[in-house]
């Protein structure tokens, strides 16, 4: 018995779209403003201001900066501004948020920007694991760009994948 093992996978139509080969390069940093509190619960602006003017800010040169504050502490919009323009500067992206919202946002960008023609009536199939971190949120995103443009969609892996969306 000595017939030929055909990969059927290998021979498919399916194109597999991997969101972790649109991931951007760079350091991400998550900046918390608690410790510029007193107590991580009181913003005294004169404090806060004479922090923000003593800090390295050039250490997030070409960085992806979330700000946050890790306390329930209420935190006026303007404190995150003035970080806002000290890090502007360097960085090649900050919000106000946690690090997933600013995957979130890079990914929404990329996204946003992606010429898809390529795929237009093609068998894509969303690669689902990655090694870098991907956010859920972005899955979501890359469907609405794919889903006008091909003629099936699925998730997972060739062996073992899950439709998700077939043209009519």
């Amino acid at each position: 018995m000595s017939e030929e093992i055909i990969n059927r996978v290998a021979e498919s139509k399916l194109i597999t779209f991997n969101l972790e080969d649109y991931y951007l390069p760079g350091k991400r940093v998550l900046f918390d403003i608690s410790d510029w509190l007193l107590e991580g619960f009181i913003l005294k602006e004169k404090e806060f201001r004479a922090s923000a003017e003593s800090h390295d800010w050039s250490q997030y040169q070409n960085a992806y900066v979330a700000i946050h504050c890790s306390t329930d502490a209420i935190v006026p919009g303007w404190a995150y501004m003035l970080l806002a323009t000290k890090l502007q500067p360097y960085t090649k992206r900050y919000i106000q948020g946690s690090l997933e919202e600013l995957e979130t946002i890079l990914y929404a960008e990329v996204i946003n920007n992606l010429d898809v023609s390529e795929l237009q009536d093609k068998l894509v199939i969303i690669k689902g694991c990655s090694n870098k971190p991907v956010p859920s949120n972005a899955y979501v995103l890359i469907i609405g760009k794919l889903q006008p443009v091909v003629k099936s969609l699925m998730y997972g892996e060739a062996c073992s994948s899950v439709p998700l969306y077939k043209r009519k």
